[in-house]
């Protein structure tokens, strides 16, 4: 049977701002990746988002990102010694880890936010950065990465547990990387034409270009953007549609209710 893990960026509420539902998220998806304090959430957002995610089964993970509380993670910020990089990211992963752990509902994985997200994507030492962070906090947590980038690059060769994710509204370009939010055509607004891409990235392998061709893939989780308007009804109405067509829906990584750490991923690349 093909299966396949839906995730969603969740926990970004901050004070008195709210962002998404995730409350009514958690009844869709199967991971949440709960961000950490540097460009959203606080510890009372984080610490509700984990018990809601552990009533729910959901699993969850560190959602770190550059130093960006104003700009929501989403500038690109450069300037920062590799050293400070990577102690930020320890700090945030650290964080989210240590609570967790608290609530009795560990983490499972990492997945880097925004800027940080595509920035690592596109350089080899950023990548690596990243990479250290998880590898010295816990290496046994699996790296949430784009297909074709240089962070699952660097995951690949220090030997960490990698989960390739893919998009359901947002196109690509023929070297497999996502097309740029101002290119005509980026971003889908078609639910069946999501629906028809996921199953030609779960079912074929392959990915779907902006160009007119293909370029092959090993998705193990489908990300749903929760801070859209429509969200929750979109990400239901997609899963209602994968489950009809036979494909089932469950995380890439199971946690254990109480235990001090997650158990090892149940998809490996390559699987």
């Amino acid at each position: 049977m093909t299966t396949i893990d839906l995730n969603c960026d969740m926990g970004e509420s901050f004070g008195a701002y709210q962002m998404g539902d995730d409350m009514a998220m958690m009844n869709v998806i199967t991971t949440a990746n709960i961000a950490c304090g540097f460009h959203a959430g606080d510890p009372s957002v984080m610490r509700d988002t984990i018990l809601a995610a552990k009533a729910k089964g959901v699993a969850i993970g560190a959602h770190p990102s550059l130093m960006d509380l104003y700009g929501f993670g989403r500038r690109r910020i450069s300037g920062e010694r590799p050293e400070d990089l990577e102690a930020q990211l320890i700090y945030q992963i650290a964080a989210i880890q240590g609570m967790a752990t608290a609530l009795g509902w560990p983490i499972t994985h990492m997945k880097t936010h925004g800027a940080l997200n595509n920035m690592a994507a596109e350089d080899a030492t950023l990548a690596k950065i990243c990479v250290s962070a998880i590898r010295t906090v816990d290496p046994s947590l699996v790296f949430i990465t784009l297909p074709f980038s240089e962070t699952m690059k660097a995951a690949e060769a220090a030997g960490l547990t990698i989960a390739c994710e893919v998009y359901a509204d947002r196109r690509y370009t023929d070297n497999g990387m996502l097309a740029p939010r101002q290119m005509e055509g980026a971003v889908i607004h078609d639910l069946q034409q999501s629906v028809d891409q996921v199953l030609s990235m779960l079912r074929d392998k392959r990915i779907p270009t902006i160009g007119g061709g293909y370029v092959p893939v090993e998705p193990a989780t489908v990300c749903i953007h929760g801070d859209t308007p429509g969200a929750v009804a979109t990400a239901r109405a997609m899963r209602q549609e994968l489950t009809r067509v036979g494909i089932d829906i469950v995380p890439f990584a199971k946690p254990v209710a109480g235990a001090g750490t997650a158990l090892r991923p149940v998809w490996t690349e390559g699987a």
